[in-house]
């Protein structure tokens, strides 16, 4: 009887612990699941959270790598080839990437000219604009023309007194000899224009400008073409109004602050309105070109006609959108911005 007693009790405690195991196996066979259930999530979570932190690292465009012109906001056939991204070295040395730009060299929307009015009796819109840095712009019209003397002093006389009709520089030979620093003497009171048919179209230019710009220490002064406007045209340095008037001529600009020579064809001394994108979402000015050393340039006044009052001396700032750019001069003041903030990229010889 005692035998039967043990042995059922060991048969008790044999279907106990069968009982316990498999609660045992049961149990670790969740906890696995849900292991690796909370992992996968874990997983995903911490995917997710990669792709949307932005950590403030800029990745260049590989070398040799093709951009759209539209996605730097250039204009329909304002260049002529492929935006390419090729390795440059900056003017202050910085080894870095570039953009390869090749302009059109005349404005994709807007046309040029007119420049000089055929005849002292003409109005503002058969001729052009004249600024001298002094803050003024004036519309060329006839009284302007018959006028100067007025304004620049003596031995000034731009047209035939006889006929009324103005010296305009109407060929190549006289564009060329007077379209130069060292004007010829034979062309001393005129009013100089020229004719992109001289060149065969617009005169196609290449810059690299830094894809990251990269700011200096102390800014540079400009002293020659400082940037390209979205347009596809040269954003040149200030015009050199003091040779062009000691020479007693008027390099007559038309109404979108261009005009043509030689040696850049088509180019741009101001911003009057032309070669602008669409506005900014937030009212910000809108953006008219790129500067040499890669900054992005805007118009001087934002969409309520109100320009910015914490501009630094080569007329930028910082934004939270934006980062640094500038904003250009008025037209009066002959020029675009006061200096370069960055290290520039550099024109491309032509080949």
């Amino acid at each position: 009887m005692k035998r039967i007693m043990c042995t059922a009790q060991t048969y008790l405690i044999i279907a106990l612990g069968v009982i316990l195991c498999a609660c045992g196996d049961s149990s670790t066979e969740a906890n696995s699941e849900q292991t690796t259930q909370e992992q996968t999530f874990t997983d995903t979570s911490t995917d997710s959270t990669t792709d949307d932190v932005d950590t403030g690292t800029e990745t260049e465009p590989d070398s040799d790598a093709s951009v759209t012109a539209s996605s730097l906001l250039f204009f329909d056939d304002a260049v002529i080839e492929t935006i390419t991204t090729q390795s440059c070295t900056l003017s202050g040395g910085t080894q870095t990437t570039c953009y390869r730009i090749t302009l059109a060299g005349e404005p994709a929307v807007d046309e040029i000219g007119p420049f000089c009015p055929p005849t002292i009796e003409s109005d503002a819109s058969q001729g052009g604009i004249w600024f001298d840095g002094s803050g003024e712009v004036y519309d060329i019209d006839g009284e302007f023309i018959s006028h100067l003397d007025q304004l620049y002093g003596d031995g000034w006389l731009l047209y035939d007194p006889s006929t009324g009709e103005v010296n305009i520089t109407d060929t190549q030979t006289a564009c060329e000899a007077a379209a130069r620093p060292n004007v010829d003497p034979a062309y001393q009171n005129y009013c100089v224009q020229c004719d992109l048919e001289y060149y065969g179209g617009g005169v196609n230019e290449t810059v690299l400008l830094p894809v990251t710009p990269v700011p200096l220490s102390t800014p540079n002064y400009i002293n020659a073409n400082m940037g390209v406007s979205l347009n596809g045209v040269i954003l040149a340095a200030q015009a050199p109004v003091d040779a062009i008037l000691n020479n007693y001529t008027i390099a007559a600009f038309d109404d979108c602050g261009g005009h043509i020579n030689p040696f850049d064809g088509y180019h741009y001394h101001a911003a009057t309105g032309c070669s602008t994108a669409s506005g900014e979402e937030d009212g910000h000015a809108s953006q008219i070109g790129y500067a040499l050393d890669g900054y992005r340039i805007y118009a001087m006044l934002d969409a309520s006609g109100y320009e910015e009052t914490d501009l630094d001396e080569c007329r930028g700032h910082t934004d939270e959108t934006r980062g640094y750019h500038y904003h250009v001069a008025s037209p009066g003041e002959n020029m675009f911005i006061g200096c370069f903030h960055g290290e520039q990229g550099e024109w491309v010889a032509s080949e």
